[in-house]
């Protein structure tokens, strides 16, 4: 019996059989004691009566206690889905090893699969297109040679960029500033900010020469200048022009009704992982939450629940990346940036709003 699971846990692990949870598979094996066969929990035979069912750590447990692998599931081999996420992996081995962009055909006949099963698993377990991860990949890379000192032309060819003209094009979204900027440590870069109060206590708005660059929540003024001088260091902070108040303006409007449209140009700066997070948080509709676990499965990476609330806590634009929309799994509320008072207040600001 040392085998088994303790008692406390085989319930859950029931249900994980009952819902052909694949997130169980290589967790623990279940074994039906009138057919003598073991499974996965995502079999997809026929479901076992519960008083039928023991569970081992490992299907060689089950089969040193008399059970047969089932052939259908096949526990005693790789599962199928771990053979996938293993092409993908080799996939994204091959790319981290050249130095030049691969086009989809030749990166999935590496690979021994098609063009269109290719394409769909790749952004299925990574988040991300291979179009998309490649350009992350250069990100990535840019952002070591620039930090290492590498001077800005040769750090682009390094990188991956075919030509200059190929990375100027990108730049923006690259990096969030020039390449030379970057390398300086973001210095000369000027960004603009005010800090007013509105329903939720005392904001600050500030924007860089590409857009809103952060909107932090809080109850002092000092405090919140401090925590723009942390995020931005090498940057020159000055009052914004009038231009600039037109801006806040809609974004002060964005505070007290969070769940309007909202146009302007944004600054968004973060690693591809948190860019997804985000962009899953801004799909969120106002008047409804989703779960870290659900965000996690809507960009194709349901163990990353830990990693999709850092990219929450990491979010520097409040209100517009919604992420106070994010609860925890079973509905409660909790950790946010900007105190959980706050998000909240905001929760049931929008509640109402689509009350009305």
């Amino acid at each position: 019996m040392n085998h088994f699971f303790d008692k406390a846990n085989d319930e859950s692990r029931w249900q994980a059989v009952e819902t052909r949870d694949i997130r169980a598979d290589g967790q623990f094996i279940f074994a039906v004691k009138t057919t003598g066969i073991c499974c996965r929990p995502s079999c997809s035979a026929r479901h076992p009566l519960r008083k039928n069912v023991l569970f081992f750590e490992s299907v060689d447990a089950a089969i040193d206690a008399g059970f047969r692998p089932c052939k259908r599931c096949q526990p005693d081999k790789q599962a199928p889905e771990q053979q996938r996420i293993d092409r993908i992996t080799q996939a994204c081995r091959i790319l981290e090893a050249s130095n030049e962009s691969i086009v989809l055909a030749d990166l999935a006949s590496q690979v021994a699969m098609s063009p269109f099963h290719f394409h769909r698993l790749f952004k299925q377990v990574t988040g991300l297109t291979p179009h998309a991860w490649q350009k992350a990949l250069r990100a990535k890379r840019l952002r070591a040679q620039l930090a290492q000192g590498e001077p800005v032309t040769r750090a682009v060819f390094d990188a991956g960029f075919q030509s200059g003209s190929n990375y100027y094009q990108q730049a923006d979204k690259v990096l969030g500033m020039t390449a030379k900027q970057y390398r300086q440590g973001g210095e000369r870069t000027v960004i603009q900010f005010v800090v007013g109060s509105c329903r939720l206590g005392m904001f600050l708005v500030a924007q860089s020469e590409r857009g809103i660059c952060a909107i932090l929540l809080g109850n002092e003024a000092k405090t919140l200048i401090a925590e723009l001088e942390t995020l931005f260091p090498h940057s020159a902070l000055m009052a914004g022009d009038e231009l600039f108040a037109e801006n806040v303006a809609q974004v002060v409007s964005l505070l007290e009704s969070p769940g309007q449209q909202f146009d302007l140009p944004l600054d968004i700066q973060g690693t591809a992982f948190q860019q997804q997070v985000w962009q899953a948080l801004r799909e969120i509709p106002s008047g409804q939450t989703a779960s870290y676990r659900d965000i996690a499965e809507r960009i194709g990476k349901p163990q990353a629940v830990r990693a999709v609330a850092g990219a929450c806590a990491a979010n520097k634009l409040a209100v517009i990346i919604p992420c106070h929309r994010v609860v925890r799994n079973d509905g409660a509320i909790s950790g946010y940036r900007w105190g959980v008072e706050r998000k909240r207040q905001l929760l049931k600001i929008e509640a109402q709003q689509q009350g009305e």
